[in-house]
């Protein structure tokens, strides 16, 4: 399985996902500053993968104090570094609040023990993200057929999580399960997440799978080679509606039109019980010249307008299911996404 994240005696290490697939390279961050800078460089991406960086660099924060003098002051600070980092992971923010509620448990307590008990928190997370990545596996091959073709958009795998993945993690347990899946991995305008890295985990894996552009996808879905979608989420709201990379709301309205299946693979962390629908969603705006450029040279006229938001929102009446570790939940939403919390 792919090291996405780990913490270490010597940092936190990240494999720069900017680099892949041409090369295989770990960075060691030794402050808060660095994993901060990580995520907003995208470094480490994907919501899973952002709340675990999230609070391993809060934990590495407080690590680095030598005195308890002003911690309050000095946790708030390190904490804020970390929050403003990005805006729409869900994850980041929960793994926040996860952090500040063990902060507060043992702020009387000497510096080395609330150091412990922040690290530990952070390693606790780490570790359960992969098993809860593994149940949610589990839970959604049971809606893939062995010989389908599933396409998928940006990428939900390993590389996004602590390891296993989302939506590749429901594929890789079909496979696991003795299914015989193909995958379409769209390119994923204008980061490559899907040319670069989804394909990189398929080949890793050995699952068969086909780069196409994210154009194409009506194309095949019109062809009859394509018999189901599963993608990730940076963040649902307690109504079913979905944000996600740039370009799933048009694969999710292509994939309704054609009768396929959209599902969500997403853990309970990812879903905003404090967000009532998708237009409360916070979208991200990157720098344009993610769009501009290619391998640092310009592709465009100069003076050119252009727009880079990070994620688009799919309303609910177009996610056929949302596949979480505690279950799949369908519409109502309301209902079912309650009713997975109750447990």
């Amino acid at each position: 399985m792919i090291e996405t994240i780990e913490w270490t005696d010597e940092g936190v290490v990240m494999i720069d996902q900017r680099l892949l697939p041409t090369e295989e390279i770990y960075n060691t961050y030794q402050t808060v500053d660095g994993v901060a800078e990580a995520i907003v460089t995208m470094v480490i991406r994907g919501a899973p993968a952002i709340g675990v960086a999230a609070a391993m660099g809060i934990a590495l924060g407080v690590k680095n104090l030598d005195s308890k003098d002003n911690l309050e002051e000095k946790f708030a600070a390190i904490v804020k570094m970390i929050h403003d980092t990005r805006p729409t992971a869900r994850n980041l923010f929960w793994a926040i609040e996860l952090m500040n509620k063990v902060f507060e448990n043992h702020q009387d307590e000497s510096l080395e023990k609330i150091q412990d008990a922040l690290r530990n928190e952070a390693i606790r997370i780490h570790d359960d993200d992969i098993e809860i990545n593994r149940q949610m596996g589990r839970n959604g091959q049971e809606l893939l057929s062995a010989g389908m073709t599933v396409l998928t958009h940006c990428n939900a795998g390993a590389l996004a999580t602590a390891g296993y993945g989302t939506a590749l993690g429901v594929i890789r347990a079909a496979v696991e399960n003795g299914k015989e899946i193909r995958v379409f991995a769209d390119e994923t305008r204008p980061f490559l997440q899907g040319s670069r890295l989804t394909t990189w985990e398929m080949m890793k894996e050995k699952i068969p799978c086909t780069l196409i552009t994210d154009s194409m996808a009506g194309y095949f879905m019109k062809a009859n080679q394509i018999q189901a979608v599963v993608v990730g989420a940076d963040r649902i709201a307690c109504n079913g509606d979905v944000a996600n990379k740039i370009g799933t709301y048009s694969v999710a309205v292509l994939a309704k039109e054609h009768r396929i299946p959209f599902y969500v693979a997403a853990p309970l962390s990812t879903i905003d019980l404090g967000t009532p629908t998708g237009e409360g969603i916070p979208i991200e705006q990157r720098d344009i010249t993610e769009v501009t450029q290619i391998q640092g040279q310009t592709m465009v006229p100069p003076g050119i307008s252009v727009a880079n938001p990070a994620f688009d929102v799919t309303p609910n009446q177009f996610v056929t299911a949302i596949i979480t570790e505690k279950g799949v939940a369908k519409a109502p939403y309301q209902e079912s996404i309650a009713a997975l919390f109750a447990q």
